[in-house]
């Protein structure tokens, strides 16, 4: 159903949102859902950082105590 939508439907619900919301309900809306993706981007961001580090961590030293001692 959606297939078949094509740019005039596109611009008929653009310009009825438009007409139903108003402009500046629209700007502060597309406002926040800019704050939005940049929030989740810097927590992706941030959990990747976490996982290379938690990997490098593990992967620093893996000889055992006693034979750090001889090196």
């Amino acid at each position: 159903m959606l297939n078949n939508i094509g740019l005039p439907g596109l611009l008929l619900i653009a310009v009825v949102v438009l007409v139903l919301f108003g402009r500046g309900k629209i700007s502060s809306l597309m406002g926040e859902v800019g704050k939005g993706i940049t929030a989740f981007k810097k927590g992706v961001d941030d959990g990747k950082k976490e996982i290379e580090e938690g990997a490098a961590e593990a992967a620093r030293d893996v000889t055992p105590e006693k034979d750090k001692d001889k090196a």
